[in-house]
């Protein structure tokens, strides 16, 4: 079996990284694989599995028509058996490349936003397969139609080798600035309007009534950056939240905050979740997409609705509150993420999709 691995994002952000821990993870099983990427993109020197061959491709947008001669160039010095397309960047051109060279393809669904008519219609009928990271996700694509047969969930993986409880936080908060003297709150996302930074904002005047030595630190990178830094400006809150900016290194960093905030209003998965439970740490977040899958309420941390400000600082005080119950809630979170969200799960409930394919369906 040889597949052709396509992941045309820029940065090694969630969906990138899951790309990584399963070339990293095929390894251990028969097969080639080959990983198409994007020219300069950091996932070429995240892949340790040296029997990777990796082409960087020019990617310049999705009207890059040229993209799909360059793609095809590959797959037939390469002749993989089927592709598989992780990234939504160049997906549907990638999609085109494959069809014309008559090979199966699966491709990775990793957002729960219900897909339009253009998807639905045009693009996921090139495919063979969709792999959805959640079972969330799998319900909204069913629900919006696409053929049950079609769509199969295979839970994203957390490195819980990497990602792991780290009692010893002196030089964290020497690093940050920080006192020790108050819980170190957090959010890991990228700046964008869907991971509701603004929610958490809005929440922090009702959380330091009650916990005024409260500190936030902002990680993530993205458009709204300039617009979330004026409102923490103009609520007053620049001595409580820090920005941070992307960090590759969160596995020192995760360990050793007191609580991990994500109010997104949409979540295919959440990979900084799977990585803040696998770490131990304490999850107050929303009732959106996958989510669920990770945060139990009230058994590793905290649900609200999605835009509910004052619920959303409820939970926190109600679990900052219980500063000793922080330890069991961590725990519980770190035993699900062993459970059900491993590498090693992940990639084998990938590589059962690749024979059913090879095994059931012929190129088209």
């Amino acid at each position: 079996m040889k597949v052709l691995h396509v992941e045309m994002g820029r940065h090694l952000y969630g969906g990138a990284r899951q790309v990584v821990y399963l070339l990293d993870g095929l390894a251990r099983f028969h097969g080639e694989h080959v990983l198409v990427c994007a020219e300069g993109a950091e996932i070429a020197t995240a892949i340790a599995n040296p029997a990777v061959k990796i082409f960087p491709l020019a990617l310049t947008g999705d009207v890059d028509l040229g993209f799909i001669a360059r793609l095809r160039r590959v797959i037939r010095s390469q002749q993989p058996d089927l592709l598989h397309i992780h990234s939504r960047r160049g997906d549907m051109l990638a999609a085109l490349a494959g069809r014309l060279e008559k090979r199966p393809m699966i491709h990775s669904r990793r957002v729960d936003n219900p897909p339009g008519g253009f998807d639905r219609y045009c693009k996921f009928p090139l495919f063979h397969r969709i792999v959805t990271i959640s079972e969330g996700i799998r319900r909204v694509l069913l629900q919006a139609g696409v053929a049950q047969r079609q769509v199969i969930c295979v839970p994203s993986a957390v490195d819980t080798d990497r990602f792991k409880p780290n009692p010893f936080r002196q030089d964290f908060l020497a690093e940050f600035g920080l006192n020790g003297v108050g819980p170190v709150l957090a959010m890991v996302a990228q700046l964008i309007p869907r991971k509701g930074h603004g929610v958490f904002f809005d929440a922090l005047p009702a959380i330091l009534a009650r916990h005024p030595a409260v500190q936030v630190l902002i990680f993530g990178r993205g458009p709204l950056e300039d617009e979330l830094k004026r409102a923490v400006h103009e609520l007053g809150l620049e001595r409580t939240v820090r920005f941070k900016g992307f960090r590759t290194d969160l596995e020192r960093i995760v360990p050793c905050l007191d609580l991990i905030v994500h109010p997104a209003f949409m979540e295919g998965l959440g990979v900084c979740l799977l990585e803040a439970a696998a770490c131990g740490v304490p999850i107050v977040a929303c009732r959106a997409g996958g989510i669920p899958e990770i945060v139990q309420d009230g058994i590793n941390g905290r649900l609200v609705e999605p835009g509910d400000n004052e619920g959303l600082a409820l939970a926190i005080n109600d679990l900052l509150d219980q500063a000793q119950g922080l330890k069991a809630l961590g725990q519980a979170g770190r035993r699900r993420v062993l459970e059900r969200f491993s590498i090693a799960r992940m990639v084998e409930g990938n590589l059962a999709v690749y024979n059913e394919l090879l095994a059931n369906s012929p190129s088209s």
